[in-house]
């Protein structure tokens, strides 16, 4: 079982969970937005704690680490799912260069960020994949206002039109 930690979402709600994918997919709590699309094996939502519009987790709907405990039919699903996002985040807001992060050491389950790159990160924060905490902790803190968070509700809901 997943030792249960403080977790507050982009709207500043404040909840005490273990794995956020399955209390997602449990609906013990909601991504900011719901889903953006789902598939059988995978759900899109924008991320839970980072108010920054268009940054989606692709998550797995059960509970596993690796890309490599996958069944065929995930494997399939997941790649054709993922270009359809990216396609999406492309032509819904002009997203032009993303970074894909999976990490196999986190307490939630498998689950793949689509981290879009605005103009305002490079130029405040670079460009190199090292570049993202100080972006996710920038926007976790100064980004909570209602103008922001009504440009991430309008991307998740562009991005919904799309599917």
């Amino acid at each position: 079982m997943d030792q249960k930690r403080e977790i507050e979402d982009i709207k500043g709600n404040k909840k005490q969970l273990g794995c956020l994918g399955c209390a997602i997919q449990n609906g013990e709590v909601e991504s900011p937005g719901g889903s953006i699309a789902s598939t059988k094996y995978f759900d899109a939502h924008q991320d839970y704690e980072i108010p920054i519009p268009g940054f989606v987790i692709l998550a797995s709907k059960r509970h596993l680490q690796s890309i490599d405990e996958f069944i065929e039919e995930e494997r399939l699903d997941f790649i054709e799912f993922l270009c359809r996002l990216r396609k999406t985040m492309r032509q819904a807001f002009d997203v032009q260069v993303i970074y894909l992060i999976q990490e196999e050491d986190t307490s939630h389950h498998f689950h793949v960020w689509i981290f879009p790159r605005y103009d305002w990160m490079v130029e405040k924060f670079g460009k190199k994949i090292q570049s993202v905490r100080p972006i996710m902790e920038y926007a976790r803190e100064n980004m909570k206002t209602s103008e922001n968070l009504k440009k991430v509700d309008e991307a998740m809901e562009k991005m919904k039109t799309y599917f």
